[in-house]
C-alpha cells in the first residue's frame, strides 16, 4: 500500500507539471485581447548604404562619420557603404537589390523609377549646389556666350545636365552638335579639367566642389552662380535620401530612423561648420583614396543649402525635361505620375517628433 500511495502521488506531481507546462506555453502563444505589445518590426543584420563621391553628399558623409546610422539602428547592424561616381549607377543599384537606401539626385533617380518603379525618395539632404564654369580665355561670360559652344555635363541625364538645359531654354539657345546651338558632352567631374584646360570643352555645368577648384587653379571662371541654375535659382533638390520598396516594407522603423539620421547631420553641419569640414574630408578620403583641401571644402558648403524638405514640384518639373530629352519614354508629359516616387510619410512623422 506504501508502495501504491508513493506511485500515486509521483504520478499526480507529473500531471501537475504537465498541465503548468501547457498553460505557460499557451500565454505566450495566445495574449491577453488588447493587453500586448505588437511584435517589433525586424531589423536588418546589414544595411547597404549607397553615397556620391562629392561634397554636395556632405549629410550622409557626417551621418556616417558621426555613426548616426549605427547609432539608431544598434550595434548589431552592420553597415556597408557603396561608393558610386553618378546617379546612374546609384539608381540601377538601388532598383537591382545591390543596395537598400542612400544618397542620390532627382534626374537619374527618375528616370530610373519610371522604368522599375520599386523605390522612392523619403528625404531632401541638398538644394542647389551646382555651378556653370567656363574656360579661362573662352570669351564666354554669359549663358548668351555658350552658342556654338561645347559643354559637359557629368552624366547623361543627370540633373545637372537637366539643369543646363533648362538654362539653354531661358538664354533662347538650342542644342546641337554643330555652331548653330550648344553642343553637350558627358565628361566625368574629376576629368573635366584636364578637358577644359585641353580646350576639350568650352564650359562646364558640374556640382561642387569641381567647380570651386576649377575657379581656384585659375583654369575657368564661375559664370552662373549656385543661386541662379535652374529650376528656382538654386532652391531645387540636388540630393536626396532614396529608400527601396523592399527595405521600407521590411524595415519601415529601420528606414525612418535613417531620416532622422540624415536630419541630424543637416543639423549638425548647419549649427558646427568648421567640425563638419574634416568629417567631411575623412569620408571623402574613405570613399575616393583622397582628401581634399579644407579650404575647398568650406567653399563648396557656401554654394548650396542643406535641407529635408523636398520640392516635388521642382522635380516633376526636371522629369519633364528628362521626358523632352528622350531620357523618360512611353510617357506623355500630362501622363506622368510620381505620387508613389516622393514619399514624405515618414519624414513628416520625425518632423512632428514621431
Amino acid at each position: 500500500m506504501k508502495k501504491q500511495g508513493s506511485l500515486l502521488l509521483a504520478l499526480l506531481l507529473v500531471t501537475v507539471l504537465v498541465l503548468s507546462a501547457c498553460g505557460k506555453k499557451e500565454e505566450t502563444t495566445a495574449p491577453a485581447a488588447g493587453g500586448a505589445a505588437a511584435p517589433q518590426a525586424p531589423t536588418a543584420s546589414t544595411v547597404r548604404i549607397g553615397i556620391f563621391k562629392n561634397v554636395t553628399h556632405a549629410a550622409g558623409y557626417v551621418a556616417l562619420e558621426q555613426g548616426l546610422f549605427q547609432k539608431a539602428w544598434g550595434d548589431k547592424v552592420k553597415i556597408e557603404v557603396v561608393g558610386f561616381d553618378n546617379g546612374s549607377d546609384f539608381s540601377t543599384a538601388l532598383a537591382t537589390d545591390q543596395i537598400d537606401l542612400g544618397y542620390t539626385g532627382p534626374g537619374p533617380a527618375t528616370n530610373q523609377f519610371v522604368k522599375s518603379k520599386n523605390f522612392r525618395i523619403v528625404s531632401g539632404s541638398t538644394n542647389g549646389g551646382a555651378v556653370l564654369v567656363a574656360a579661362k580665355d573662352s570669351g564666354i561670360t554669359s549663358p548668351k556666350d555658350l552658342l556654338g559652344k561645347t559643354v559637359a555635363i557629368p552624366t547623361k541625364g543627370s540633373t545637372n545636365e537637366i539643369s543646363l538645359r533648362l538654362l539653354l531654354q531661358q538664354n533662347n539657345l538650342k542644342i546641337t552638335t554643330d555652331k548653330t546651338g550648344v553642343n553637350i558632352i558627358a565628361r566625368a567631374p574629376a576629368d573635366t579639367m584636364v578637358a577644359m584646360r585641353q580646350k576639350e570643352i568650352d564650359a562646364t555645368l558640374v556640382p561642387e566642389p569641381w567647380g570651386t577648384q576649377m575657379e581656384q587653379e585659375g583654369v575657368g571662371k564661375i559664370i552662373v552662380d549656385w543661386d541662379k541654375i535652374p529650376p528656382n535659382n538654386g532652391n531645387y533638390p540636388l540630393t536626396l535620401l532614396a529608400v527601396s520598396d523592399k527595405f521600407l516594407k521590411d524595415h519601415r522603423e529601420m528606414t525612418k530612423q535613417a531620416i532622422k539620421a540624415n536630419a541630424e547631420a543637416v543639423d549638425f553641419i548647419k549649427k558646427n561648420p568648421d567640425k563638419s569640414y574634416e568629417l567631411i574630408n575623412n569620408r571623402l578620403k574613405a570613399l575616393s583614396g583622397k582628401g581634399m583641401e579644407i579650404n575647398l571644402i568650406k567653399a563648396s558648403l557656401g554654394r548650396f543649402s542643406l535641407t529635408t524638405d523636398v520640392s516635388k514640384e521642382a522635380i516633376e518639373e526636371m522629369a519633364k525635361v528628362s521626358i523632352d530629352a528622350g531620357y523618360i519614354k512611353d510617357v506623355k508629359k500630362e501622363e506622368l505620375d510620381l505620387s508613389k516616387f516622393v514619399d514624405l510619410t515618414l519624414l513628416n512623422e520625425v518632423k512632428a517628433g514621431k
